[in-house]
């Protein structure tokens, strides 16, 4: 009886008891593959390669051998609906801009990002002290309320 695991093809290298991968576990692969290349771990060659290796892959042993230097998902959470995922998500980068902001990222980054994101957190704060300032001096039907505090 021949062994179901393997096909018997010439250059078959599967391990017994191996398990063939669906194509949801390849799609699967695939899109945690492109979430790694958008938080910048794989470059576009990696992806390229990466996703050829997806596609030859018969066994989900090979699938996992392609993601094994990547973090895991979160699992449920990382399905979640609403906005959680969203403020993750700025949170995440948020904290990667800042990291890179300062220079201590692990990836290396260009003096243009650097200028980039410094340019857009002091625009930020700009912003919230308008509107703070804003929100302290008060608003009216003509626009600004002049208070004139300590005026009697």
């Amino acid at each position: 009886m021949a062994d179901p695991v393997s096909s018997g093809a010439p250059g078959d290298d599967t391990t017994p008891g191996s398990i063939r991968c669906s194509d949801g576990e390849r799609e699967r692969i695939r899109s945690r593959l492109a979430d790694a290349a958008g938080e910048g771990r794989l470059t576009v060659d990696e992806l390229d390669d990466r996703l050829a290796l997806v596609a030859e892959a018969r066994f989900r042993h090979e699938l996992d051998a392609v993601v094994a230097d990547l973090p895991r998902t979160e699992g449920p959470r990382a399905q979640a609906i609403g906005w959680l995922p969203i403020l993750a998500t700025a949170r995440r980068q948020l904290s990667a801009d800042a990291t890179a902001l300062v220079g201590r990222g692990q990836v290396a980054v260009s003096r243009r990002r650097r200028l980039a994101v410094f340019v857009a957190a002091v625009a930020v704060a700009l912003i919230f002290t308008a509107l703070v300032l804003a929100a302290l001096h008060g608003f009216g039907d003509e626009g600004f309320d002049h208070h004139e505090l300590g005026r009697g």
